[in-house]
């Protein structure tokens, strides 16, 4: 059996190989390698890994700096990878290597997914080995303009992953032992409806309504401030359900008894 290579920039950048670290030296080095693995085995210009390195200012040696990078990265991976140069740019491809962003959108789409389909169990699942791949702020160890153009995008990823993890465990009637990471989670993303409407949820269902009323009324104050608009469809309409008694669990045994809802998709 080949060895077992892993890339990780779910967190700082990390490459193994067989559980063993591979030091990638100097943040230029590992910018490269993270833009390439980020492309996907896409073609990078020379003009757009110029931009990620170096920013507005390259080297009058640009050229030669980035084949000295390219050479030492080769050095260094051998041939876990496949690192091509090609007319316009460089291209890599990681063979049969794992590669954590790769494998959180795989799951993270098989949650969601599973998630539509009402199979909250297997979608709570899924997402919570997606969640669980990241290892701290995305990207660490890369230059300022690779966070800035990569970053925003996985961020938004993760916490829609977790807002749709929330959302599954709620269906399984865990609303108790979601308040207090619902919590904290609101007051370090105070405008983010469905965060906000997930935490009433959980309070409603806690026996919590006035509760749930109050962060209803925050949330409407501080989208009015911040942003001037109002609530948006989904955190109205879970306050209605709050003043109707709509939100009460239809039952967490009913999603699990579904046909198929214990296998993964």
């Amino acid at each position: 059996m080949g060895e077992r290579v892993e890339f990780g920039i779910l967190g700082p950048l990390r490459v193994r190989t067989d559980g063993r670290e591979i030091a990638i030296p100097g943040r230029k080095q590992r910018t490269l390698l993270a833009a390439l693995l980020l492309a996907r085995g896409d073609v990078l210009s020379d003009e757009r890994l110029t931009a990620l390195l170096w920013g507005q200012r390259p080297p009058a040696t640009v050229s030669a700096q980035l084949y000295t990078y390219v050479s030492r990265l080769r050095q260094r991976l051998g041939a876990a990878v496949e690192l091509v140069r090609e007319p316009a740019g460089y291209r890599l491809g990681i063979r049969d290597a794992v590669f954590d962003a790769a494998e959180f959108h795989r799951l993270s789409r098989a949650g969601h997914r599973a998630l539509r389909e009402n199979r909250p169990d297997v979608a709570a699942r899924l997402l919570h080995a997606a969640l669980d791949l990241w290892r701290g702020p995305s990207l660490g160890g890369v230059t300022d303009q690779l966070r800035a153009a990569e970053t925003p995008q996985l961020d938004e990823a993760r916490m829609t992953a977790l807002e749709s993890r929330l959302e599954a465990e709620l269906a399984l009637g865990e609303h108790r032992q979601l308040v207090a990471e619902l919590t904290g989670l609101v007051a370090r993303f105070p405008l983010r409806e469905r965060l906000r409407a997930q935490w009433m949820t959980a309070l409603y269902r806690c026996e919590r309504q006035a509760e749930a009323l109050a962060v209803y009324q925050e949330g409407r104050r501080l989208l009015a401030e911040e942003l001037g608009v109002d609530p948006g469809p989904a955190l109205t309409a879970t306050h209605h359900a709050v003043l109707s008694g709509g939100l009460a669990l239809d039952g967490p045994s009913r999603a699990a008894a579904l046909p198929g809802a214990a296998a993964a998709p």
